[in-house]
């Protein structure tokens, strides 16, 4: 599966890249209920379009359903992204160590010029988030593991719930820095072929990441 290459063949695949970009962005608020006549007027289609569309986010863990409430979009808080991100620790980890010995050496080649691309972002000081798909440099190391049941659990399972937290908390500050030099070690030891510090380091970066974005929440709940 290539997010970037992602065609909607039908209105309702349309609407559903939409709403899933909008829920990972915020325009849609994280907590928020999700009204299928508001939905169906703000893009433009069916109740029926928007009801199929907010039944597969469901499978994304992006939209969930509760009695006498219906459905809404997921709220992001500190529980919930300890549990979310121990899992992706464990499963990113083994993707690096997969991707030290499966990916090719263009795929590295390209991997480090997609870092070398961000050095200004980073240096700058802005926001280090990337957006889906190729550009997003833990989604080519997924797909260079050549796993396709990690590649499937990742992409299609949490990919998206994992974006939602990256991308409205961000990294900014010292982070910045500190996760641009993780993901430059990272892709060191997979250019170097060491399977076992590419998963330590992985394992390691995700650990940090949490611990920033877990931070983040405490604070917003004060």
């Amino acid at each position: 599966m290539n997010l970037v290459t992602e065609q909607p063949v039908t209105s309702s695949d349309k609407t559903f890249f939409q709403l899933r970009k909008d829920i990972v962005e915020g325009e849609v608020s994280a907590g928020s209920k999700l009204s299928e006549t508001e939905l169906a007027t703000r893009y433009a289609v069916s109740r029926a379009v928007v009801r199929e569309a907010i039944n597969r986010l469901e499978t994304c863990h992006l939209v969930e359903r509760k009695a006498n409430v219906g459905a809404r979009v997921v709220a992001l808080n500190p529980e919930k992204l300890v549990s979310l991100y121990q899992v992706r620790e464990s499963l990113e980890g083994m993707a690096a160590r997969l991707a030290a010995v499966n990916m090719s050496d263009a795929e590295i080649a390209a991997l480090n010029n997609l870092l070398d691309s961000y050095l200004q972002t980073v240096q700058s000081g802005e926001t280090y988030y990337q957006e889906a798909g190729d550009v997003d440099f833990h989604y080519r190391i997924i797909l260079g593991s050549k796993n396709d049941h990690l590649i499937a659990m990742l992409t299609e399972g949490i990919y998206h719930l994992i974006r939602m937290y990256r991308v409205q908390l961000g990294m900014a500050g010292p982070r910045v820095t500190t996760a641009f030099d993780e993901h430059k070690s990272i892709v060191q030891a997979i250019s170097n072929r060491d399977a076992e510090l590419a998963e330590i380091l992985m394992r390691r970066h995700i650990l940090y990441t949490k611990n920033s974005l877990e931070k983040k929440l405490l604070q917003q709940a004060r």
